[in-house]
């Protein structure tokens, strides 16, 4: 299988994307509308367990996090865009759960005490590819050892972005195995419907 190695930002490149802007203006085509299937495979095989401590860095205003709260999770989300985390923070209201939104820069919050799991959905391929180092160190010090990164890699043949296309050869490199342990076989593909069917690739790396 051909993988999207397309991480090289173009012309068309919108990096400069005023996060708040968008969802103020409701315009988010990467929202999913419900709970990602990934996340829902993952509870339900038990990959991740009740009680865990899980990260939603970037969350926006995806349904995940309130989903892993009335899972039994225990929920952190961090968002630069107030509008998103004020979403957040009605969602748990209205859905009677206990969880934590933070508005902050993700890339650079640090937890007091590393966390069980990250879940990674449509953050990494919305920050320009010269920050990814930056999303490295934050995921490798949020998650304390033998946590795990639950990651959903978009592939994207055109290049420019948000969204960036993640390759699977610039994600090994960056997810270096000397920091991250890889899982075997083939990485499970779920068509991301508001995104022309764009595949993201489920993925569970653990952190050394």
């Amino acid at each position: 299988m051909t993988q999207a190695t397309s991480d090289t930002p173009r012309s068309e490149d919108r990096s400069g994307f005023d996060w708040e802007s968008r969802f103020l203006s409701d315009d988010a085509p990467w929202e999913r509308q419900g709970v990602h299937p990934a996340a829902q495979d993952w509870v339900r095989n038990g990959e991740i367990k009740p009680g865990q401590a899980i990260l939603t860095p970037g969350c926006g205003r995806s349904q995940e996090p309130a989903f892993l709260a009335s899972r039994g999770f225990d929920v952190t989300a961090t968002d630069i865009a107030p509008t998103a985390i004020a979403w957040q923070k009605a969602r748990f209201q209205t859905l009677g759960v206990m969880a934590e939104a933070i508005e902050t820069d993700a890339l650079a919050w640090r937890p007091e005490t590393g966390f069980d799991a990250l879940y990674e959905q449509t953050f990494l391929c919305a920050i320009h590819p010269k920050r990814r180092q930056d999303y490295e160190a934050m995921a490798h010090a949020s998650l304390k050892s033998g946590g795990k990164l639950l990651a959903l890699f978009m592939q994207k043949a055109e290049l420019g972005g948000p969204p960036y296309g993640c390759g699977l050869d610039a994600m090994r490199e960056l997810f270096a195995d000397t920091r991250w342990v890889w899982p075997d076989g083939e990485a499970r593909p779920y068509p991301h419907p508001g995104l022309n069917a764009k595949a993201e690739l489920a993925m569970v790396l653990i952190r050394r």
